[in-house]
């Protein structure tokens, strides 16, 4: 285990169902193996299942609530993706400010898949260039980002990455990222 994230504590912001599992395991995974402490925070209590595309997979102990959290105890965010997970949380007033929260405190955030739609809807994109699953590429535009079709993005502080098969460039530049902040 190496100690690039020792210390540091990370959320893992998903809503109550509709999360890629890989998208959520492979990062915490690489959040713990760098010796950081992933923590899970979601719009109940409880747990959370996750899916493997549509097919129902694990299920995962929730930390927090977005109601408990702040981003102050955070060190920094992961927003994992799948279609549902994402689409629920930028309907939901407290956890996108939740994530907005994280941005005006200027600490990192890693996002993939369709996790960005959280972050149009947080109005953080505009002025950035990220990536993302190719079909929210219109609304990022709209939203005034330029987006880019490329495995791993990273824009002052926001790693973003396109799909399941961009998760090994996407866990090691989040570790480098996060790293990169203490």
């Amino acid at each position: 285990m190496s100690t690039e994230l020792q210390g540091m504590i990370v959320a893992f912001a998903v809503a109550t169902e509709g999360v890629e599992q890989a998208e959520l395991t492979e990062p915490w995974k690489a959040v713990q193996d760098a010796g950081g402490t992933p923590k899970l925070v979601s719009l109940e209590s409880d747990q959370v299942p996750a899916f493997n595309y549509l097919d129902k997979a694990d299920a995962f102990d929730v930390d927090q609530t977005f109601e408990d959290a702040a981003a102050s105890s955070f060190d920094a965010l992961v927003l994992p993706g799948g279609v549902a997970n994402p689409d629920s949380l930028r309907m939901n007033d407290g956890a996108v400010a939740f994530i907005r929260s994280f941005f005006d405190s200027g600490k990192p955030v890693a996002a993939i898949c369709h996790a960005p739609w959280t972050l149009i809807e947080a109005d953080v994109v505009r002025g950035r260039t990220l990536t993302s699953w190719p079909s929210l590429q219109t609304d990022l535009r709209n939203a005034g980002a330029e987006w880019v079709d490329q495995e791993v993005v990273e824009d002052s502080g926001l790693l973003t990455s396109r799909k399941p098969d961009d998760l090994p460039a996407f866990t090691a530049g989040l570790v480098k990222l996060f790293a990169g902040t203490r």
